[in-house]
């Protein structure tokens, strides 16, 4: 054992050696670290915006923590910058806080891409990718009508026939909301036939301002079989349903597809399930809108997992689906270390030591969430 130890480190130590520098301070601005920190520095500025919304309806320990969330990071790196991953930092897990939603988005794309694969290899299944809507609400309505959404979304999963084809499924919140008065050219390409449909252009008044959007995406599991079946439930026949479990027959459209690719990076299944409940624009695009968000969505299970897509959600868990994960071949050799000084990133770039040159690429041996520095 004790000679493995030491070939370990005798080939860590060439490792290193073949990228040695010496250390040094790179600060953020004009300089390379201006580009590397690009993502992570606009949302840290958001964080200050955020927290003067947030002050109010928290503790004091509660906010100082928001305040000061990825005030230091560690990337593993190497000499040249050219493969980065996050190491360790004071992130304060708050889900309103705009620097934690985002790696929490990445992470979670990840999770739900690996559970996929591996419920498709192993219980040779497919997925159908389930959108349900109902109209906007007011900022009073909005929390009731989340609760709304829930109980319908539940007694549609207790339907016969949707339980006969139902495996389990993943589900996710989401909430947008539409704070222009009047109808701009992006918002007509975006609701172009809703507003078509009214006889509304650009310019004119829009029907739906200081309303809220509130809408479910779902990954079902299904056998191979269900599509190109007879027996598949059609769109119109999903339509009838939700309307029937809302309650509400003014519901214009639902929409069910299959879901064609289960990778983390180019699946829109994926990437819709696994994004912000709110985004940034609209969450932090006044105090008001903020408040009308945090009341509503405090203290709720955003992504709800069921029947096989549970089961497996806890394989993930205790790494029991490791093998489905992307193997990470980068080898790091540095250490960047980044702290905040008021309005920037100031960072120091070190070599790891043999023993931490070791262990550190063991804990990197799976891709757990996403290059934050590209």
């Amino acid at each position: 054992m004790k000679k493995n130890q030491e070939s370990n480190l005798s080939k860590s130590s060439k490792a290193i050696a073949e990228n040695k520098k010496p250390s040094k301070f790179l600060m953020d601005g004009e300089s390379v670290l201006g580009k590397e920190f690009g993502k992570i520095t606009p949302k840290k500025d958001l964080n200050r915006k955020a927290a003067d919304y947030l002050e109010k309806h928290v503790t004091v320990k509660t906010i100082n923590r928001f305040e000061t969330c990825r005030s230091w990071m560690h990337y593993l790196t190497n000499v040249e910058m050219s493969v980065k991953r996050l190491h360790k930092t004071d992130a304060c897990g708050n889900r309103f806080c705009p620097i934690c939603t985002w790696s929490t988005a990445k992470k979670d794309a990840i999770k739900i891409s690996v559970i996929m694969n591996a419920v498709k290899e192993i219980e040779d299944k497919d997925f159908l990718f389930l959108t349900l809507t109902a109209p906007n609400v007011s900022g009073e309505e909005l929390r009731d009508e989340i609760d709304r959404f829930n109980a319908g979304v539940n007694r549609l999963f207790q339907r016969r026939n949707v339980k006969r084809i139902a495996k389990g499924y993943i589900r996710k919140l989401e909430v947008t909301t539409d704070q222009e008065k009047l109808i701009t050219e992006k918002l007509y390409k975006r609701k172009k036939d809703y507003y078509d449909m009214r006889r509304l252009k650009v310019g004119d008044p829009n029907p739906t301002y200081n309303t809220y959007h509130p809408h479910m995406h779902i990954i079902v599991v299904v056998n191979k079989s269900y599509f190109g079946n007879r027996d598949a439930i059609s769109k119109v026949e999903w339509l009838e349903m939700w309307r029937g479990c809302m309650r509400d027959n003014s519901i214009t459209q639902v929409d069910a597809k299959k879901v064609r690719s289960t990778d983390s990076g180019n699946s829109n299944a994926v990437l819709e399930i696994a994004k912000y409940t709110a985004s940034g624009n609209d969450l932090y695009h006044s105090e008001n809108v903020f408040d009308t968000f945090y009341l509503a969505l405090k203290r709720r299970q955003l992504i709800v997992y069921s029947g096989m897509m549970k089961d497996y959600a806890k394989k993930f868990k205790v790494g029991d689906l490791d093998e489905f994960k992307k193997e990470n071949e980068d080898e790091y050799t540095h250490l960047l270390q980044a702290v905040w000084r008021t309005s920037k990133y100031e960072s120091k770039l070190r070599q790891l030591t043999p023993e931490e040159f070791e262990v550190y690429n063991e804990r990197a041996k799976f891709i757990e969430e996403n290059d934050e520095m590209e």
